[in-house]
């Protein structure tokens, strides 16, 4: 459960910018509902995204030790006016080249506040990278578009959503969370088309079921706790990587093509209707 290198990170943002600014040029009804965040249009949801690249950048340009708020952020919500993909694609590409390189020029050891309990630099990169894969399948989605992500990106993106939980029911007086706090019940992802540590193999043919890219999850009262590899479990999630991600993160039904519970659906029911923060 290595974290990827900081430059990794970075490039990945990158190009997820640009498949994100590849649908909003792609002709899509930037009015359409997103359907996996159907309080925002697609052109909202894009918004919201230039506009956390924006926040980031400027807590990680400024070394800031404290939250930036948000009158301080130039053109944080976009450009003026909606409906235009040439104003909107040319704000996200400015927003990405900002972020990036901020992130690039600070490496991952800067001191940066957060939110998370992570106060470094390196904790922006992750999440921006995770943030902006998660809400690019938003998009896709959205827009009627296909969608798939690397699948070290996608394995982290795993890691990550379980520490974010983790430190929330630590830290945070959160209803939901605290519903986690509970002993007694696993989980298990497992890939089908991921080796245990995910690279460049992606025929599913190639990897021998007990290399397969797999997570062991356990809720106890102290917190989640996961590990990697294939137990026994009391509920178990399977299927293609990036449908497994997209299924944790609540953006694919669990009866989605490809996927397959096994065992006590109620119990991945219980985690993904209360992991549901951000």
């Amino acid at each position: 459960m290595t974290v990827l290198a900081h430059d990794r990170y970075c490039d990945e943002i990158a190009r997820q910018v640009g498949e994100l600014r590849a649908v909003v040029t792609s002709g899509a009804d930037l009015a359409a509902t997103v359907p996996t965040c159907p309080d925002w249009s697609l052109e909202q949801l894009v918004r919201h995204m230039g506009g956390a690249l924006r926040w980031v950048d400027a807590l990680v340009r400024t070394r800031a030790q404290e939250n930036v708020p948000d009158e301080r952020i130039p053109l944080l919500g976009g450009p003026d006016g909606e409906g235009d993909p040439a104003a909107l694609d040319a704000w996200l590409a400015q927003s990405g080249e900002l972020v990036v390189g901020a992130l690039r020029e600070a490496g991952p050891d800067t001191k940066v506040w957060s939110w998370a309990g992570v106060p470094d630099s390196g904790f922006w990169a992750r999440r921006m990278t995770h943030e902006i894969t998660v809400h690019r399948a938003d998009a896709a989605l959205a827009a009627g578009l296909p969608y798939e992500v690397a699948p070290d990106v996608a394995a982290d993106a795993v890691d990550e959503w379980l520490q974010l939980v983790r430190w929330v029911q630590r830290n945070e007086p959160h209803a939901a969370a605290g519903e986690l706090l509970v002993a007694g019940r696993t989980l298990q992802l497992h890939a089908t088309d991921a080796p245990a540590e995910p690279g460049a193999v992606r025929d599913a043919t190639e990897i021998p079921a007990a290399g397969a890219w797999g997570r062991v999850i356990e809720l106890t009262e102290q917190g989640v706790a996961w590990r990697p590899g294939h137990e026994e479990t009391t509920v178990a999630l399977r299927g293609p990587l990036t449908s497994v991600l997209l299924a944790f993160y609540g953006r694919l039904p669990l009866d989605s093509p490809g996927l397959e519970v096994l065992g006590e659906r109620e119990v991945l029911e219980f985690w993904l209707e209360r992991a549901t923060f951000g």
